[in-house]
């Protein structure tokens, strides 16, 4: 026996992959969410962010924007810039839903939900254009239960 051969096994493990609502959300899903497949945006502004997995898509009076990261709930809410959270439950899903507060407080309601991996994060934006928008918290219940049957646990 060899006593001076050493393990080379690493001792960590490379984090998983993470979850990306461009390529895993179907276009049935996104159709039922009700924002149009062909309007695809992936990053930020186009801009692949590290540590995130970002995509969003529009419909005629909001955009829905799905982030992917290995962010914590409390991470979220230790924010300043978020507040009005609330436990809330979509498709049979526990999550917080959350304002943020800024230049769109009346424009977006936004949902997290945790993973193993971390998050998923769904944003809905109302047009700023439009007048007489019902609530983006009216409307994110039903937007964000189309997609969590496809979002990872």
């Amino acid at each position: 026996m060899d006593n001076n051969s050493t393990d080379k096994t690493p001792t960590t493990s490379a984090a998983p992959a993470l979850f990306d609502p461009c390529t895993a959300l179907p276009d049935d899903a996104l159709r039922a969410a009700g924002v149009d497949p062909a309007t695809k945006q992936i990053g930020a502004a186009g801009v692949h962010q590290s540590g995130w997995e970002i995509c969003g898509w529009d419909a005629p009076q909001y955009s829905i924007t799905v982030y992917s990261s290995a962010r914590t709930v409390a991470d979220y809410e230790k924010r300043p810039d978020y507040g009005d959270f609330k436990d809330v439950t979509f498709a049979g899903r526990a999550g917080r839903q959350f304002r943020s507060h800024g230049g769109t407080d009346d424009l977006g309601c936004e949902v997290v939900f945790p993973t193993a991996q971390g998050t998923i994060q769904i944003s809905l934006l109302n047009s700023a254009v439009l007048d007489n928008l019902p609530s983006p918290c009216t409307l994110l219940p039903e937007t964000a239960a189309a997609l969590v049957p496809y979002l990872p646990k």
